[in-house]
């Protein structure tokens, strides 16, 4: 597999994880807006190419039909199979950011936000409905071609859920419907990076893998503990998602397995 890495702190975790397994990679920077890579990479063979940084790379990756390139996923809650298991229950309120305005009301109420695609073009978090229409107000005073490439746009639809009590939360890395390496990265309140689970959180992961198959060859899953016990809070796009304390060289060994 050839690896081609855009330059960030994360990707440099991977890097020498790469180093250890005795795999090639090359460094590229991501022109803004444009999405061309510095420098353009030498591809060897065009179904053997993957990329790891930013989630717009899969722009580039689809432009020249590189496999597997940037393993895109449908949204999550899309997936009827998941639906009883997701942290919200399938009940969410969907809107365009441009009927956000009409369809939201600013009664003090918090919501969970999300974009409904895995497009990073909002981290989801929990904001007052009152920051919610501030922040639709901000995308919607731009003509809609006026919006920057990567940014909210008018017709991007957001999930928007109640927010709910959350003890610990693992991050899941599966390739081909394997459960290759996770991760704690929230402990209660405090941000924790460390490579472990609990044995029923891993039997749960495994049990969504396999509730849900041909979903993608590769993709992050994000599960939690709550009062209510286990659930799904949303899938990731695997390019481009943090690592935290993964095992890399298990993963990228997966990876190479793939082609």
């Amino acid at each position: 597999m050839q690896w081609i890495l855009q330059e960030f702190e994360d990707t440099q975790k991977l890097a020498d994880a790469l180093d250890r397994l005795g795999l090639h990679y090359s460094w590229h920077k991501v022109v803004p807006f444009v999405g061309e890579l510095i420098p353009e990479p030498v591809v060897h063979d065009p179904d053997r190419v993957v990329f790891f940084g930013s989630y717009t790379l899969w722009r580039f990756a689809a432009a020249r039909g590189y496999k597997p390139g940037v393993f895109k996923l449908a949204p999550f809650v899309s997936q009827k199979a998941w639906h009883p298991h997701l942290v919200n229950g399938p009940e969410a309120l969907f809107l365009k950011v441009q009927d956000i305005p009409s369809g939201l009301k600013d009664d003090g109420k918090s919501w969970f936000l999300r974009p409904v695609d895995d497009s990073k073009e909002e981290p989801g978090r929990v904001r007052s409905a009152k920051e919610i229409l501030e922040l639709a107000g901000k995308v919607l005073a731009m003509d809609a071609d006026e919006v920057p490439s990567g940014s909210l746009r008018h017709d991007t639809e957001i999930m928007l859920t109640e927010p709910a009590r959350i003890h610990s939360e693992w991050r899941i890395r599966v390739v081909r419907e394997v459960v290759v390496t996770y991760s704690l990265y929230k402990d209660g309140s405090r941000v924790v990076y460390r490579p472990e689970i609990d044995d029923d959180a891993l039997a749960f992961a495994q049990q969504m893998v396999a509730a849900n198959p041909g979903y993608a060859d590769a993709y992050v899953m994000d599960i939690c503990r709550t009062p209510g016990g286990l659930r799904l809070l949303d899938t990731n796009c695997l390019n481009a998602a943090g690592f935290y304390a993964a095992d890399l060289q298990r993963l990228a060994v997966a990876i190479e397995e793939l082609g």
